[in-house]
């Protein structure tokens, strides 16, 4: 008798949570008291009086933001924790973000390290409301504080040959359990975007959400969020960004190409594999909403052909 293992991306783990087993654990908590607890201790320090930054008038949202504790408190970030999603918020205190760099490289006329002081003193931080879509089908409101990454990419000065960027994230295994217990895994995380996607005013470059610094769980000290795509297309604690005249290799493709395509345009009418799309949880109240093309943003629909995957 043949007994198949299934490879870590194919455990049934990367579904959405199950919805009695989400509640069960918030209402526990705020049974508790603990929701609040959390928060404060996972608060970020603002020695610079940065935050909260101005907010954007102009992204506003169908549904209200999801309310802080529970943005902190669920995420996938593999890198502390393959599994549960509540474990990062936990292992992620461990993790030195200060000093942090990033170094920007490849195709630019203005090759540079940046120290993450000098990127806040550079470009003027704002505040704006996105959608947030996970692949797993839940999804959040976010108030995310940061800048365009298009001022990012022209300050580095791109070559006319530079097609595409990519981004890739801390690999400090002795602060990142999840590393150590998935070695086959291609670490360090790796993504991608062509420039026309990152230059739409749309992709942000993120340092902070609700008003404060962002959480180490996060992502912190610097992510990046395309509100279009799923939530995997925006790399965690990035410390590199390079300038490419090809398609970049990314983590997820590279592991199961048919699952997770380059693109990772969120789209209701292709189905994940292993679950539909047309329909997303809300967390943490998990109501169900149905899935908009591009998560609701249209006006990036002219950057393709036909091309959501």
């Amino acid at each position: 008798m043949l007994i198949r293992i299934p490879k870590r991306w194919e455990i049934a783990e990367r579904d959405a949570t199950p919805e009695k087993h989400y509640l069960n654990r918030r209402e526990l908590l705020l049974g508790a008291g603990f929701l609040g607890a959390e928060a404060l201790a996972s608060a970020a320090v603002d020695p610079k009086g940065l935050y909260p930054a101005k907010k954007n008038g102009s992204y506003t949202l169908d549904r209200p933001v999801t309310e802080e504790a529970a943005a902190t408190g669920y995420n996938n970030f593999y890198e502390f924790d393959p599994q549960d999603k509540y474990a990062p918020k936990e292992l992620a205190q461990r993790f030195t973000i200060s000093p942090w760099q990033v170094e920007i490289t490849g195709l630019v006329d203005k090759p540079k390290v940046w120290d993450i002081d000098d990127i806040l003193k550079q470009f003027p931080l704002e505040e704006r409301l996105y959608r947030f879509r996970c692949v797993e089908a839940w999804s959040m409101a976010v108030p995310w504080t940061g800048f365009p990454l298009a001022n990012l990419v022209k300050a580095a000065g791109p070559k006319s040959d530079a097609k595409f960027i990519r981004f890739t994230t801390a690999k400090k295994p002795k602060e990142m359990p999840g590393m150590v217990r998935t070695p086959w895994y291609p670490w360090p995380y790796q993504e991608g975007l062509r420039m026309d996607e990152a230059m739409h005013p749309l992709a942000m470059v993120v340092t902070g959400m609700y008003g404060k610094p962002l959480p180490k769980q996060n992502g912190a000290p610097i992510r990046i969020i395309v509100p279009w795509k799923y939530g995997y297309k925006g790399g965690k604690s990035i410390v590199k960004i390079e300038f490419l005249k090809s398609q970049p290799e990314t983590f997820w493709h590279q592991l199961q190409s048919s699952e997770y395509g380059f693109y990772s345009n969120v789209n209701p009418t292709r189905s994940h594999p292993r679950w539909s799309q047309s329909f997303e949880k809300v967390i943490p109240t998990m109501e169900r909403r149905k899935t908009l093309m591009y998560n609701g943003y249209q006006e990036v629909a002219s950057l393709y052909d036909g091309k959501e995957f």
